[in-house]
C-alpha cells in the first residue's frame, strides 16, 4: 500500500473515532437530559402527591372534628370541664338521670358488652363512662322487642353496657361522657347513630381504659 493511501485510510479511521466520539458524547447529552427530565417530573409529582395527601389528612380531619361537633338530634349534651372525675366511696347526687359524668367510685363496672338484668350503681357506670363507654338504659315502657333489639346490639359491641333503670324520662337512653340520647324505641336509627359516634368517641376523658375486670352484677 502507498504512503499515500495509508494517510488516507488513517484519516478515514480518525474521522471514524472522531464521529463515533461526538455520537458516544450525543448520546450522554441525550441521557443526561433525560434523567434530569425524568428526576423533575418525578420529583414534582412527589411533590404533588404529598401536598395532595397533606390536604386530604387536614380535610378528612376537618370533616371528622366537623361530625365530632354535629349534635345528634334530640342529643343533650353538659360542658364536660364542670364535670367532676374525683373518685369517691360515697352516693353521688347526679344533676342528670341517668348520670353523664361527674365524681364516680373508684372501680368501673364492666362494660364490655354487658347486659345488666337489675339496675346498677350510678358511681360504677359513671366511671364506665369515663372510659369510653356508652350506657344504654330502658324503664318500664320499654317492650321485649325493644329489649331484645338493644341486649343483641349490646352484647356484640365493646364499650357499652346496659341495665334498667325505672326512674329516668325515657323509654330509652343512652349515656356517655357529657352526652345523652332519649329515644322512645331501640329501633330508632338515631341509637346506632349515638353508638357509632361515642363509643371510644373524642368525648372520652380516659381513651383506652379497660372496660374489663370491673364490678359485676346480674
Amino acid at each position: 500500500m502507498s504512503k499515500t493511501s495509508k494517510k488516507a485510510a488513517a484519516a478515514d479511521r480518525k474521522a471514524r473515532i472522531e464521529a463515533m466520539r461526538r455520537a458516544e458524547k450525543a448520546r450522554d447529552r441525550r441521557n443526561r437530559i433525560l434523567t434530569i427530565t425524568l428526576s423533575t417530573v418525578m420529583v414534582a409529582g412527589l411533590v404533588g402527591w404529598g401536598a395532595y395527601a397533606v390536604n386530604n389528612a387536614n380535610e378528612k380531619k376537618d370533616q371528622k372534628a366537623a361530625a365530632a361537633k354535629k349534635l345528634i338530634r334530640g342529643e343533650k349534651t353538659w360542658d364536660a370541664k364542670k364535670l367532676g372525675r374525683n373518685h369517691v366511696e360515697t352516693k353521688v347526687s347526679y344533676p342528670m338521670n341517668p348520670p353523664v359524668g361527674g365524681n364516680h367510685a373508684p372501680v368501673w363496672m364492666t362494660c364490655n358488652g354487658n347486659v345488666y338484668t337489675k339496675a346498677i350503681p350510678n358511681e360504677n357506670a359513671v366511671h364506665s363512662l369515663e372510659h369510653g363507654a356508652v350506657w344504654v338504659t330502658y324503664n318500664d315502657k320499654a317492650t321485649a322487642a325493644d329489649l331484645k333489639t338493644l341486649a343483641d346490639k349490646v352484647s356484640k359491641t365493646p364499650y357499652t353496657l346496659m341495665s334498667p333503670d325505672k326512674t329516668e324520662s325515657g323509654t330509652v337512653m343512652l349515656s356517655a361522657w357529657g352526652h345523652q340520647l332519649s329515644v322512645n324505641t331501640a329501633s330508632d336509627p338515631r341509637v346506632e347513630e349515638f353508638l357509632t359516634k361515642y363509643v371510644q368517641g373524642a368525648q372520652t376523658p380516659e381513651p383506652g381504659a379497660a372496660c374489663t375486670n370491673g364490678l359485676t352484677a346480674s
